[in-house]
């Protein structure tokens, strides 16, 4: 997960309606986030051939108070998947700006739960072969509460703009995740095409974080239509 500061301003028309940017001590946050589907099924019945396969997308954050809690959230503005039926479904019923494009990774982490240095490679090609990766050190560790990882990561639910201006909601469970601290990270990206030019200078520059998570067994429910629409 490569983190950095961009202008509020940059997000605020990417707000899906009913919600509101979430900030981290003030501060507007994307993440670049990079990791591999596994086992993956559709209402329970696995899909041949769309098991196991990569993502990296672009997110921010958003908060919704519903209730009487604030519910806690990403929004995507761009995901990468290897599988053009995966792309096109996400795109088609859920207004998911999900791309396909080819793919490939190498994770070497097989030591890392007993302290070694671990390496995560995510990999996408457009036109050349593009690199988002970070190289852990130490023990994976408990999210520390109030933390800047606890705040990337603890967001459980998402929320989708539609063409209408509509919103669809959707809940999020997993455990909490256990986090590396990472002692170096690359982003190689043609930002421009990959993202938009807007994002150039936020993406261009060092990340404000990075660090890696264990991941765990992930449950994505079925989305619920809001009913407020977006207003200008």
């Amino acid at each position: 997960m490569l983190n950095y500061e961009v202008d509020p301003a940059l997000l605020r028309p990417l707000v899906p309606a009913g919600t509101e940017l979430d900030f981290w001590q003030g501060r507007a946050l994307v993440s670049i986030v990079a990791f591999r589907f596994l086992d993956t099924r559709l209402r329970g019945v696995p899909i041949p051939l769309h098991r196991d396969f990569d993502e990296i997308n672009l997110r921010f954050y958003v908060r919704r108070y519903s209730g009487g809690v604030w519910r806690r959230a990403v929004v995507f503005i761009r995901q990468v998947v290897p599988r053009v039926a995966i792309a096109t479904v996400a795109r088609l019923a859920y207004n998911e700006p999900y791309v396909a494009l080819p793919m490939r990774h190498e994770v070497r982490m097989e030591g890392a739960h007993s302290g070694e240095p671990g390496l995560v490679r995510y990999q996408w090609k457009q036109g050349r072969w593009y690199t988002a990766e970070a190289r852990t050190v130490g023990l994976p560790q408990p999210l520390a509460e109030g933390s800047e990882e606890e705040f990337i990561t603890e967001h459980y639910w998402g929320y989708t703009a539609q063409r209408d201006g509509g919103c669809l909601e959707y809940e999020v469970e997993h455990p909490r995740w256990r986090v590396w601290q990472v002692s170096e990270s690359r982003l190689d990206c043609d930002i421009e095409r990959m993202y938009g030019g807007e994002y150039r200078d936020a993406l261009g520059g060092p990340p404000c974080s990075v660090f890696g998570a264990d991941g765990s067994p992930v449950a994505v429910h079925r989305g619920v239509r809001l009913a407020e629409r977006r207003t200008i």
